[in-house]
């Protein structure tokens, strides 16, 4: 794919989705920064029913902290890893309220710093949060820039970097959540719904297929 294919590629993503945006419920920079530690190998979906339950009870740094490690293990005991995921939040809790005044952060170290964020994490809330033009990449953004040819790369931030540098400036604020969509619903793992896609006319795996097909025929 080249630079010109590329910005078509944003252009009509955006032409479906013009204000795309993440699929985790949340009120404030601190409830979406627990939903995304919660997120990790779970589902949005899975996420956003315990913080449903959760969130009406605690909802910031102090208030979790009194619910204590079991009190929060109650409610999230439906996710993945939520012991470890409860010991990262109790402890984030701790330093954002002892080193931060109970806010969540706008810069990356200090967000890395906190237990249970990674450099993913903390471009999800630089991003959605902050409005910084940053990509977090996951299973989802990974392997589309790899099948459609938009960025490819043999590691995670191998993509994050050559997406920082062929996305087109004016797409580069909601690209994260154009990608992470458009590879959730339409760009699948087992079998990508080509039938549904807006830019298989630009995607590098779809016109190979077509090519398979052409020369069967």
């Amino acid at each position: 794919m080249n630079q010109a294919q590329r910005g078509e590629f944003f252009a009509t993503l955006q032409a479906h989705n013009p204000a795309p945006t993440t699929e985790l419920n949340y009120a404030s920079p601190f409830e979406l920064l627990i939903a995304v530690i919660l997120s990790a190998q779970a589902t949005d979906v899975g996420v956003n029913k315990a913080t449903d339950k959760l969130y009406p009870i605690a909802n910031t740094p102090r208030t979790i902290l009194d619910l204590g490690l079991d009190g929060l293990k109650h409610y999230i005991k439906t996710i993945g890893l939520f012991n470890s995921k409860a010991e990262n939040i109790i402890k984030t809790c701790q330093i954002l309220l002892e080193q931060h005044q109970g806010e969540v952060p706008d810069d990356r170290e200090a967000l890395e710093a906190l237990p249970g964020v990674g450099r993913k994490t903390a471009n999800v809330i630089l991003n959605t949060v902050f409005k910084h033009p940053v990509i977090a990449v996951d299973t989802h953004i990974f392997r589309l820039s790899n099948r459609t040819g938009l960025a490819k790369g043999k590691t995670v931030r191998a993509v994050e970097d050559k997406l920082m540098k062929v996305i087109p400036k004016e797409f580069q604020l909601d690209a994260h959540h154009w990608l992470i969509l458009h590879g959730r619903y339409v760009c699948t793992a087992r079998k990508p719904k080509c039938e549904q896609c807006c830019v298989t006319h630009l995607c590098d795996y779809y016109r190979a297929q077509s090519r398979r097909l052409a020369q069967t025929a």
